[in-house]
């Protein structure tokens, strides 16, 4: 998908300027990368922290053009496109701490952020990398060095800023499935010390998971066909159609540096490319129109689906509750879209108070519109049509305040305060909801309620240099942060609570509490509850201090080891989604203390840099989402996260880079994690008993019951690349470039699947190894490149995603195959 591609700013300004202007300048080892993930410009080298920088050249000779892309080559990191459930987003992980879920009432796990603004969500998170400088994916938890406590990790992306000159880019790109993307940057001065930059780039794609109308194919299933067309098509999945665009203004002089950046980003596709694994549901109200049942004649095949994005009106049949025989069942008819419209302006001054002493601030407000829907089910089937309508506002300050206090000692204080305004509208209708076989009831309801998130802090970092080769550095984060939300059930009317969902606010009224209210904000009460749905607010409230201490000392100019301590966090929350009062279940804060050594090296007069990490994490109340939870309000949906418990997770990361010769690079990371659960909770994996209480057990009867790693994790990774540029007399040069990456295999369900259940069978997402290969040609002046990427090299067939309902009773596996072998031919233009 597309979203902004603001990004990143790597090697020093007059370096960056040259890139666009004169061809580079042969480089006896390996350039320099200049990071600020510690709030000063610093080298790579010497920052005692894991950082996989990326720069612009970098990205484009990969062959990357999105933020997914970057975890091939960045180890401990899982960043995936969601399936067409989840709309336009993003699952992300680092070191095995992230999020899955878009909704406003979780947060992400990794921190995001462009050019130092902090980006809240995951929907419409994959950005598109475009006019970047450089990426900095920073490991382990950040909180006391980024605007908003990032438990995980951050993901920084710094664009390119103007610089007074003029210069810029062109760029066009035709490949597979008419694929075309147009991009360009063009820079220049404006009048005296103001200068401009603007960016801006087109792409689109066609699908490539192919829906078919299964009537039209079958004519003899009795199926109403959609379609009168010869082929039986109705939409290709997977598609691409978006633009996007920035104006930077800055204004720059000795003591001053004033930049106003303003950024538009427009995304309307067709879902997200799905296929049918496993399909096994005879409930009558979730068949046909005419009545088939849904089993495997719906599954089509590697790249197609039969999804209809319609559900027929029927009378409910077979119902356990007495009455229920005949209900009406409405009628669901909705677009098969994923939209995203995202904006942004943000103010970012920098000011030289004293030779000693400068002030940052950063002021961002952002928002967007999200809308996406989805035929779960992907056939003429009618277990599952979700719609869910997103309009997101987000405000942000942030201060530094940098000063160097001595010849030894260096120290930042700041705050950061941000509110997060958004409004949830959903549509939901599951016809599947079962007790041993025997339906239940419908769920069709209006769901929503506006969320309000707010945050802040202060914090402070000291850095204390005692000799030339030893620093110390110290950093501590004071946390307060609030979330909260007031619950909407109600029938398609708009105006009635659904007395499925909701039976106390159907009987009593909106907003009925009962002499038994369930306390929502985090006391674990679930005692009888007799309070309605509709009108229940709930959140999450609370304070936190992190902390963080490192030392690294440089042993030679080749070599600095490090070693530290640091702690986050995640917020709590409430249920996002509970299909039933009993799911309106709070969950507290995960909290993390992690402790890491490394080394980074620049070897053999600096041909060679290989850097080295081990980490051991400390995990207190790990959450985790559950699709089933009978334990909390019987069969049915779920989509409740909980404290899963507490685990211990070691790994060990490296990453090298190499020219052994003129011309020659090489690269390569790789990272293994172990994830032991301590003790898991009861009440995640089952109900209790009678007479026994919640704890964190260990009793391996409950804590193998989850899965290690958890969902959107994987324990193994690696990827290796090489290119070579070979000079070619007055004919300019040629530079052939092959990456390799491995993802390990990854849960697909937070528990372990039964061996031999269709979970297990269909439901993991097995491991991949993917092959890209690049040709790129430039001429003598470097002004000129055309280049043949081939991605996906090998065709493997491969899956980013899984969506795993049997638990829940659907009867339902799907999958989303990522994107098969594809070519595209660029030519680009620096002037």
């Amino acid at each position: 998908m597309s979203a902004l591609g603001l990004v990143l700013a790597c090697l020093p300004l007059d370096a960056a300027r040259a890139q666009e202007t004169a061809p580079p300048e042969p480089e006896p080892d390996l350039a320099t990368i200049i990071v600020t993930a510690q709030f000063r410009a610093q080298n790579l080298q010497d920052t005692p922290i894991a950082i996989t920088a990326m720069t612009s050249d970098m990205l484009e000779e990969r062959s990357q053009q999105s933020l997914a892309d970057i975890a091939n080559q960045a180890p401990s990191v899982a960043l995936r496109q969601q399936s067409a459930s989840f709309g336009p987003s993003i699952s992300a992980s680092i070191r095995g701490m992230g999020q899955i879920d878009f909704n406003p009432l979780v947060e992400p796990g990794v921190g995001l952020y462009i050019d130092d603004v902090y980006f809240p969500r995951l929907t419409g998170a994959n950005f598109e990398l475009v006019d970047v400088e450089r990426v900095e994916v920073l490991r382990g938890p950040q909180g006391t060095l980024t605007g908003r406590n990032s438990e995980g990790g951050a993901i920084r992306y710094i664009s390119k800023k103007p610089d007074g000159t003029f210069g810029g880019y062109a760029e066009a790109t035709y490949g597979i499935r008419d694929r075309v993307n147009l991009r360009g940057a063009l820079q220049f001065p404006i009048a005296g010390d103001l200068s401009a930059r603007v960016s801006a780039a087109y792409g689109r794609q066609d699908g490539y998971v192919t829906g078919y109308d299964y009537g039209c194919l079958n004519p003899d299933s009795g199926v109403p066909a959609q379609t009168s067309g010869g082929d039986c098509k109705t939409a290709d999945y997977g598609n691409k159609d978006y633009y996007a665009g920035r104006v930077a203004l800055r204004f720059e002089r000795p003591g001053i540096d004033l930049q106003l950046v303003g950024d538009y980003s427009h995304d309307s596709t067709y879902n997200a490319g799905e296929v049918l694994l496993y399909a096994n549901n005879p409930n009558p109200n979730v068949a046909t129109e005419n009545g088939l049942p849904f089993d495997n004649r719906f599954v089509c095949g590697r790249y197609c689906n039969y999804a209809a994005f319609q559900s027929a009106g029927d009378s409910f049949q077979a119902g356990l509750i007495p009455g229920l025989e005949g209900f009406p069942v409405q009628p669901s008819t909705h677009a098969n879209e994923a939209f995203f419209e995202g904006w942004g302006v943000s103010l970012h001054g920098q000011f030289d108070l004293a030779d000693w002493m400068n002030l940052t601030t950063i002021t961002a407000y952002r928002g967007f519109d999200s809308k996406f829907s989805n035929d779960s089910d992907l056939s003429p089937a009618r277990l599952d049509a979700p719609v869910v309508d997103l309009k997101s506002r987000f405000f942000s300050h942030e201060m530094r305040l940098n000063a160097e206090l001595g010849p030894i000692v260096e120290a930042t204080v700041g705050s950061y305060f941000s509110k997060e305004d958004t409004d949830q509208a959903t549509r939901t209708d599951i016809r599947y909801v079962a007790a041993a076989g025997q339906p239940i009831y419908p769920l069709q309801f209006l769901g929503g309620g506006p969320v309000e998130v707010e945050s802040f802090a202060l914090f402070s970092t000291v850095f204390v240099r005692p000799t030339s080769d030893l620093t110390l550095t110290l950093g501590g984060r004071y946390t307060d942060e609030s979330k909260s939300t007031t619950y909407e059930r109600l029938n398609y009317d708009g105006t009635s609570p659904n007395a499925f969902v909701d039976p106390i606010g159907a009987a009593y009224g909106i907003g009925y509490q009962g002499p038994d209210v369930l306390d929502v904000n985090g006391n674990g009460n679930t005692a009888e509850i007799v309070t309605a749905l509709n009108g229940l607010t709930g959140g999450f409230k609370g304070t936190r201090f992190d902390y963080r201490a490192s030392l690294d000392y440089r042993i030679s100019d080749e070599v600095l080891v490090y070693a530290s301590t640091s702690t986050g966090f995640k917020g709590g929350g409430i249920s996002p989604r509970p299909f039933n009062a009993a799911q309106v279940q709070p969950f507290g804060p995960e909290e993390l203390t992690a402790y890491e050594i490394g080394v980074k090296t620049d070897l053999f007069g600096h041909r060679v840099r290989l850097n080295l990490s081990a980490y051991l994490n400390q995990f207190k109340g790990a959450q985790l989402g559950l699709l089933s939870c009978p334990q909390f309000g019987g069969p049915g949906p779920c989509a409740l996260p909980q404290n899963a418990g507490d685990a211990t997770i070691k790994g060990l990361e490296a990453e090298l880079s190499a020219e052994p010769i003129d011309g020659l690079d090489l690269n390569a990371s790789a990272s293994y994690l172990d994830w032991s659960w301590d003790c898991v909770n009861i009440q995640v994996v089952r109900a209790l008993a009678p007479g026994e209480s919640n704890s964190c057990s260990q009793d391996a009867a409950v804590v193998d019951r989850l899965a290690s790693p958890p969902r959107g994790v994987t324990k193994w990774q690696w990827s290796i690349g090489a290119q070579y540029r070979i000079e070619i007399d007055r004919f300019g040069s040629l530079t052939p470039r092959i990456d390799v990456s491995h993802q390990g295999a990854m849960a697909g369900s937070a528990l372990v699947p039964v061996p031999g259940s269709p979970s297990d069978l269909y439901g993991r997402i097995p491991s991949y190894t993917l092959t890209n290969a690049r040709l790129t040609y430039r001429t003598p002046d470097d002004n000129w490149q055309l280049s043949l990427a081939l991605t996906n090299l090998f065709d493997q067939y491969y899956f980013s995603q899984k969506f795993d309902l049997t638990g829940a009773g659907a009867g339902l596996i799907s999958g989303t195959p990522a994107r098969p072998r594809e070519w595209a031919l660029t030519v680009k233009r620096r002037f």
